[in-house]
């Protein structure tokens, strides 16, 4: 299973730099649309790395696949935190379990 990330440049870049293969940087919402699209249609991504403010910038169909994505699982990282489920939440989603109990 692969990482994927899709964000602006400056939120890509340390990915790109630490290996990561599947990059998707994006200028604006639509251009994030489609890459969300294509990561969600890729069965060899395991897990997709967003910055929250995109994901909340998603319409909203789009925004509530990506929460009940379970492959992918998307951690949303920065931000404000609207556009997502905590890492915690996640975690329970994917396994079953809350891990922190």
């Amino acid at each position: 299973m692969e990482l994927a990330v899709i964000g602006k440049s400056e939120f890509v870049t340390g990915f790109r730099l630490a290996g990561i293969r599947k990059v998707y940087e994006v200028t604006d919402t639509p251009t994030t649309e489609s890459a969300v699209k294509s990561v969600l249609e890729d069965k060899s991504i395991g897990i997709l790395v967003m910055h929250n403010d995109d994901i909340g910038n998603l319409p909203e169909i789009l925004r509530r696949n990506l929460n009940e994505s379970v492959q992918p699982t998307v951690v949303a990282l920065g931000g404000s935190g609207t556009g997502s489920m905590s890492l915690r939440d996640k975690i329970k989603q994917a396994v079953g379990v809350d891990l922190w109990k």
